[in-house]
């Protein structure tokens, strides 16, 4: 009988066992997916105090962003626009586009892109403006250019011309630099938003900036972003423009919401 008591209590505890991990592996089933969002800026604090980002930027430096696209380098030449040259090092030094959406595609227009993925960010360099340069270059097709919201205006908001668009240079858009490699990424980024909020169906400026990130994962799931953006240095002389038109009826220029 003592035999028979003890070999009871031995069932007893392994099908216990059994009960237990069969209910830990079904908890385990049951979990959701999780979705993983690269790091944004918000993770480099220095970005929430724009007065400390004023690093002179090299006489010239490259830029290397990885995009859900693929590769992009940006040759920039401070000589061009030394104020803007200085702006973009300081951000991408210190990751500020890293998780940031292209959130204005106009096709046969430009790319526009600059509002961090984080709205403690945006709110921070808001009011960062730094003065204009005069223009030294036109805006070809692959260059890049602050957006502004008139004289001296600029703070984050950059873009990259798709096409010709040399009748904004009389406006005070001054390019600092060049798409030298990965324009055909450039070109592939989802432009079926069309136009922002309030003259379009994309994005509301300031939506993103309130909002971040989580605002467009929502409303417009398609557009593409930054993985990384990272100062990678001097590479090759930028190369000579390939000039393709604008458009006979151009959008609205590039803007940035204050």
């Amino acid at each position: 009988m003592l035999k028979l008591g003890r070999m009871l209590i031995q069932v007893s505890i392994a099908l216990a066992l059994a009960a237990s991990v069969a209910a830990a592996q079904s908890q385990t089933a049951a979990k959701p997916p999780v979705a993983h969002h690269a790091p944004v800026a918000a993770s480099d604090h220095a970005l929430l105090n724009p007065a400390l980002l004023r690093a002179r930027a090299p006489a010239v430096y490259d830029v290397r962003m990885i995009t859900t696209k693929g590769v992009v380098l940006i040759h920039v030449t401070r000589a061009w626009a030394p104020i803007g040259a200085d702006r973009f090092y300081n951000l991408v030094a210190h990751h500020y586009f890293d998780g940031a959406s292209f959130f204005r595609v106009i096709s046969g227009f430009m790319v526009q892109f600059g509002l961090s993925a984080s709205p403690a960010v945006n709110h921070a360099w808001e009011t960062a403006d730094i003065k204009d340069d005069p223009g030294t270059q036109s805006n070809h097709r692959g260059f890049i250019t602050f957006a502004t919201a008139g004289p001296n205006t600029r703070t984050t908001q950059v873009f990259i011309n798709l096409v010709d668009n040399s009748r904004l240079d009389s406006q005070g858009f001054a390019p600092f630099g060049q798409v030298t490699e990965g324009m055909s990424v450039v070109d592939q980024l989802y432009s079926g938003y069309g136009e922002g909020a309030p003259d379009g169906n994309g994005p509301s400026q300031d939506a993103v900036a309130n909002r971040g990130r989580a605002y467009l994962d929502a409303k417009f799931p398609k557009l593409d972003s930054i993985k990384t953006a990272v100062i990678v240095g001097p590479a090759h002389p930028a190369a000579a423009p390939v000039h393709h038109a604008a458009p006979a009826h151009p959008a609205a220029a590039p803007a940035a919401g204050h």
